[in-house]
């Protein structure tokens, strides 16, 4: 005789196999085609918006649009956790872990915050991608040498002392793990420069949606949540207190992970 429990697991995961088919199917068929579009009209939009008006307004609202749409148009559910924690008036430098390109959607669609990133020099390449980003005046680090190190930091400088935030994934590279590795002192010199407060922000469920192991495949339907910490402010001025910030920034982010993926795992990337 059959066990009824294990009749029941056998349905449910029969009835998963069933709904995780037709995601795929709804992935490829109408979702896929909408993003692409979507992206294009979103990279052009950026570019003359960029070019003919306001590069704050066109630098930001469009792409947050596209994210906000990715993101929907895959039904993902959002969770915001602390967003009474910024204040509108305030520049800041938000940190974040790096679990997957999902991130990107995620921070864009759903901070709620104008800001510019600060991104790898390689996007610059994309097509019509790299050009809308450059237009609206994204901040591309490049560590190719000392003078482009200096151009990259006069950059973000001049972007923040304006009155603008900027994002940084101070890892410099997406997780393999969906763990933490190691913070980069980058973006705690700026901000420690400016004596701006440092924003941590924990990302959780990117790395399920789609793990960098898995770039191009389907995505797979699971909530994400972003946490907005208490910012962290400026205590003094030098290395000292740009590390203290850093270190703070890091426990922040990582206790804000859900239990399997706590815990610093080395990204050979870094």
């Amino acid at each position: 005789m059959s066990n009824p429990t294990s009749q029941k697991k056998e349905q449910h995961s029969f009835v998963m196999q069933i709904i995780n088919g037709l995601y795929k199917l709804y992935t490829l068929f109408i979702f896929l085609p909408l993003f692409i579009i979507a992206s294009v009209l979103t990279a052009l939009t950026t570019t003359v918006g960029s070019q003919l008006g306001n590069g704050h307004f066109w630098g930001y609202y469009p792409g947050k649009w596209w994210s906000w749409f990715t993101i929907r148009m895959l039904f993902l559910p959002v969770k915001i956790e602390g967003r009474e924690n910024i204040d509108p008036k305030q520049s800041y430098v938000f940190v974040s872990n790096h679990q997957g390109a999902f991130d990107i959607f995620l921070i864009y669609g759903f901070l709620g915050r104008n800001f510019k990133w600060m991104m790898k020099k390689a996007i610059r390449k994309i097509p019509l991608v790299g050009l809308a980003c450059e237009k609206a005046h994204h901040i591309f680090v490049d560590k190719s040498g000392a003078s482009k190190i200096k151009k990259t930091y006069d950059t973000a400088r001049e972007t923040l002392s304006g009155g603008m935030s900027v994002v940084v994934f101070p890892e410099g590279a997406r997780s393999f793990t969906g763990h933490m590795g190691k913070f980069r002192r980058g973006a705690f010199m700026l901000a420690d420069e400016l004596q701006l407060p440092v924003c941590p922000l924990t990302i959780n469920g990117s790395f399920d949606v789609m793990p960098r192991t898995k770039d191009w495949h389907f995505p797979h339907w699971h909530p994400l949540c972003l946490t907005i910490h208490k910012p962290i402010f400026p205590k003094g001025k030098g290395t000292e207190f740009e590390k203290a910030a850093m270190n703070e920034a890091y426990d922040s982010v990582m206790a804000g992970l859900t239990p399997e993926y706590q815990g610093y795992v080395e990204n050979p990337d870094q």
